[in-house]
């Protein structure tokens, strides 16, 4: 009797989500000598959208904007910071001197939506009414921010962010004129002396591209570690260990807040202990970690100008369970320094610089100019 054939199996590809590097040649393995290196591939190589060159393998140089579709030309033009899409109302770009209405990209409410449905996928995460409002993270750090109906009552509103491709140094920042209305040798050596900074200003004043620019000057010893709702911090330095916040689940548990993350952080023993925004209860656990002798350390702030700080801290203190008096007292221990930032039409600027202080009636103030701790 003749068997009947069997089709030849199928390889299975391994997930890429799956934990465990055995029969995954692209991950690693451990060595005796208890380093990490490559896997050997003992199968055939399967080229997908690579050149063979020199006997390897060359990923062509890829777009970063190729998951935005029509936008795509918009997310790859140098100097391009944000593109907001608005419903089927047009779309809007600042290329660094403020927002511009851009007349050759034009999407229908429905092809917004799904392309917002389509970038929050990529995203690891999902977007429609029961959940409208979603913020995710992409390729590169660019973020991607979604709000559909009935929320937005204009439509499918997409806000995209673009990180810069290369960090900016202070001293890029310099030839920009950033510095102009400052003393730019005071907020160096700020960076030098392991000053406990809080950056503030509007959405889009430069707060994260600055606070970059000063971590990269911090000592190549330093072990930085950075705490984000949404990671956008691109440090150009040698030790910089990064934490980003996880939203919930669809059944509303796996979510880590920046609260939790700050914890964690403390116990990796970092020299320079940042957040990138202080916006709820945080704000209590970075107070205190900074008035426990951990230097160097920054945060952000929304902010409209470096008198309206105090009030912003004390709001945020209140949501924290901190009351005005305690807040004042731990916030003019941990910050020596106050850095404000504006947009103006010529570009971001850092406009003031400033200390915090308690005045006769013991409520917090800034002040313009610089202060040593204490003093």
């Amino acid at each position: 009797m003749s068997l009947p054939s069997v089709a030849p199996a199928l390889p299975v590809l391994p997930s890429a989500s799956g934990s465990s590097a055995s029969g995954h040649p692209g991950l690693t393995r451990e060595s005796g000598s208890g380093r990490f290196v490559p896997a050997l591939v003992t199968g055939p190589i399967i080229d997908r959208g690579t050149e063979r060159q020199n006997g390897g393998h060359r990923y062509p140089d890829r777009s970063r904007g190729a998951p935005f579709g029509p936008l795509r030309d918009l997310i790859d033009e140098p100097g391009v910071t944000d593109v907001f899409v608005n419903g089927g109302r047009g779309t809007w770009v600042d290329r660094g001197s403020g927002l511009r209405p851009d007349g050759l990209v034009h999407l229908s409410d429905e092809a917004a939506r799904a392309l917002a449905t389509r970038l929050v996928a990529a995203g690891g995460r999902h977007v429609d009414e029961a959940s409208p409002c979603v913020d995710v993270r992409l390729d590169e750090g660019i973020r991607v921010h979604v709000v559909l109906p009935p929320v937005s009552t204009v439509g499918t509103l997409l806000s995209i962010r673009l990180p810069r491709r290369a960090p900016l140094s202070l001293d890029a920042l310099s030839a920009q004129g950033f510095f102009a209305a400052v003393d730019e040798t005071e907020v160096r050596e700020c960076v030098a002396r392991r000053a406990n900074v809080l950056i503030t200003g509007a959405g889009g004043a430069g707060k994260t591209t600055f606070l970059a620019g000063l971590l990269s000057e911090a000592d190549p010893s330093d072990r930085i570690v950075t705490i984000e709702d949404v990671a956008e911090l691109r440090v150009d330095h040698p030790h910089v260990v990064a934490l980003e916040a996880r939203q919930p689940n669809l059944e509303g548990v796996g979510g880590v807040d920046l609260a939790r993350l700050l914890r964690e952080a403390l116990r990796m023993r970092p020299d320079r202990l940042v957040v990138g925004e202080c916006r709820g209860v945080e704000v209590r656990d970075l107070l205190s970690a900074l008035n426990t002798g951990h230097d160097g350390g920054a945060g952000t702030l929304h902010a409209n100008g470096l008198a309206d700080v105090p009030a912003r801290l004390e709001a945020l203190g209140a949501v924290a369970g901190l009351s005005p008096d305690a807040l004042a007292r731990q916030a003019v221990s941990a910050f020596d320094a106050v850095f404000h930032l504006e947009r103006t039409p010529e570009g971001r600027r850092l406009a003031q610089v400033g200390r915090l202080v308690l005045d006769g009636r013991g409520a917090l103030v800034a002040r313009p100019g610089l202060g040593r701790r204490g003093g």
